[in-house]
């Protein structure tokens, strides 16, 4: 590895660009500047830009004081222009990879930040890409846009992949702590860019090139989307046969060996696992393969939402109503418990067929006080969270519980509620008024 590079990372004159402040990006900001490096965050949403600027937050569990914190070290500046790349060192592409409506690749973030930033390349930088997405994305798609600066990779510049593994809300393991997977275009980027994370990570895991790290992350995400079917799958065979399969899933984990627990749910949800596996998919087309079990995996993780539904009208028609003009409150608009993070969620889906199906629909969610917007579910957009006292409750016809948020007093949710319809296992111990609960 360069001697020169290497000093500059043991004496903080590295200067970091991060592209992207969102979920991913802006928790690398905050451990960049934490671990006393100068970090510069790009991002085309300006309001994003002036809130981080005047100390504020826009994620949940990102709170205001970090921000303010990290601002006082006079080591982090934010903007949206970039032309100010050239005044970085290293550049961390932390950008969406949603999928189309046709369930094909979406890498238009990922062009359009390299056609924004090659013009401002300098000679020296390392640019790393770290969102999630097929084998051969960064040779094959980001290197070909960088290199119209008639900079080459590997002589001029250097360039690598590094998965983010975030799990927002997670406080088990942190950005900190999770090993960080890295693949280098060529042996010089790999050897920069470990050294670089070895700085802020317990530990960095080197692989052999770029594609494996781009296969690694979607190995991971490829191994929970299976597992969350199988266990959707085993849900809706378990309860025909009048079997609590919460029940069946905490008695098999005591099993030390050869068992990990997966839980259901009425979706999949989150930036990763309900997209990524359909990277995978459409990139073995190329190689002439099909990926059934992926793809049965989708399926079944696809038609929950569905099944969700069909379980709430059959517990409607059971008391004598339709669901349509029906009052529908769902608990929880975030895909995962604790968190603000409504990306991909199966609340969203699960309260546009409620729409659709011309029920009256409310949500509540302390996370989530309006609905955001988003590109798929507009006709949410009206929406903002109810207060959860027990005279609203009382109102609806039916409580579902999408989101399973700790903070919620279950034990009160299902007293008054006339219909809960519990997804997540939420109500596992309330004692009184389990009649009125169906899981689904």
């Amino acid at each position: 590895m360069n001697a020169e590079f290497q000093r500059k990372v043991d004496h903080r004159r590295i200067t970091m660009g991060i592209i992207g402040l969102g979920y991913i990006g802006l928790p690398l900001v905050l451990k960049f500047v934490a671990n006393g490096f100068h970090t510069v965050g790009f991002d085309i949403d300006k309001s994003k830009v002036n809130l981080l600027m005047a100390g504020k937050t826009y994620i949940n569990h990102i709170s205001d004081n970090a921000i303010a914190e990290m601002n006082k070290t006079e080591k982090f500046d934010a903007t949206s222009d970039f032309r100010r790349i050239s005044e970085v060192d290293v550049i961390s592409i932390c950008v969406p990879t949603p999928l189309t409506i046709q369930r094909e690749p979406n890498l238009s973030y990922i062009k359009s930040t390299a056609e924004m930033i090659h013009p401002y390349l300098l000679k020296g930088q390392l640019i790393i890409l770290e969102s999630t997405t097929y084998p051969g994305t960064t040779n094959e798609i980001l290197l070909p846009i960088l290199e119209k600066s008639r900079l080459k990779a590997g002589k001029d510049f250097y360039l690598a992949f590094s998965p983010e593994r975030e799990d927002p809300g997670n406080k088990t393991f942190t950005s900190d702590t999770i090993p960080k997977v890295i693949g280098g275009h060529t042996p010089e980027a790999l050897e920069r860019t470990s050294y670089l994370y070895s700085q802020t990570v317990a530990e960095t895991v080197s692989v052999s090139s770029t594609r494996v790290a781009e296969a690694v992350k979607i190995l991971e995400n490829i191994f929970r989307s299976v597992n969350i079917a199988l266990v959707n799958e085993l849900k809706i065979i378990y309860s025909k046969m009048g079997i609590d399969i919460w029940e069946v899933i905490d008695a098999a984990k005591t099993k030390p060996f050869g068992f990990m627990a997966f839980y259901p749910g009425p979706g999949l949800g989150g930036h990763c696992i309900p997209i990524d596996p359909f990277y995978l998919t459409w990139k073995a087309r190329e190689y002439g393969y099909s990926t059934r079990f992926i793809e049965l995996a989708g399926e079944i993780n696809t038609a929950m939402p569905m099944h969700v539904i069909q379980e709430l009208m059959d517990a409607l028609n059971k008391r004598g109503k339709a669901l349509k003009n029906s009052s529908i409150l769902v608990i929880g608009l975030s895909y995962k418990k604790d968190i603000d993070d409504i990306r991909e969620s199966p609340s969203l889906k699960l309260l546009e067929i409620l729409k659709t199906k011309e029920a009256k629909i409310a949500y509540y969610d302390p996370y989530v006080p309006r609905m955001k917007k988003t590109r798929d579910y507009q006709m949410l957009e009206e929406l903002e969270s109810i207060e959860l006292i027990p005279e609203t409750i009382r109102k609806f016809d039916a409580v579902l519980i999408s989101t399973a948020h700790s903070s919620i007093d279950y034990d009160e949710l299902v007293q008054h509620a006339q219909l809960v319809i519990d997804t997540r296992n939420a109500t596992k111990n309330v004692k009184e008024g389990r009649e009125k609960i169906k899981k689904a």
